[in-house]
């Protein structure tokens, strides 16, 4: 009877962890594929992530904006930043949150500006 609950015990820890290392391998392989999706302006972007400390999608989510439209970034910065002033009764920690996001949309905006430019100075084939 030990004998072949040590058997059962065995056979389910090689299922589990067969089907562990197959999942990892995916994991690797989308995230890989995601990243060659991204390309270079990928990396820089992600670079730009740590740095501020906020992913893009954040800071759209904190500014409230979809696009990026330097408008409308100013435009949402300047009401949150109002909004969340100290002497208002407003939150310090929000407020310092609404710079960053302002801060990280810059900078996207900005790679994708020397983005374009070295798209129109690679000769055309």
């Amino acid at each position: 009877m030990a004998k072949y609950l040590a058997q059962i015990i065995v056979m389910g820890a090689q299922v589990v962890g067969r089907a562990f290392a197959r999942a990892l391998r995916q994991e690797f392989a989308a995230s890989r594929a995601a990243a060659d999706a991204r390309g270079r302006a990928g990396h820089q972007s992600a670079a730009a992530s740590n740095l501020s400390g906020l992913s893009l999608q954040e800071a759209q989510q904190i500014l409230n904006v979809s696009k990026l439209n330097p408008k409308d970034i100013q435009k949402n910065y300047e009401h949150l930043f109002k909004v969340n002033d100290k002497s208002v009764g407003g939150s310090f920690y929000l407020q310092s949150k609404v710079v960053r996001a302002k801060e990280r949309l810059e900078e996207e905006l900005r790679i994708q500006a020397q983005e374009d430019r070295e798209k129109e100075q690679r000769p055309q084939t």
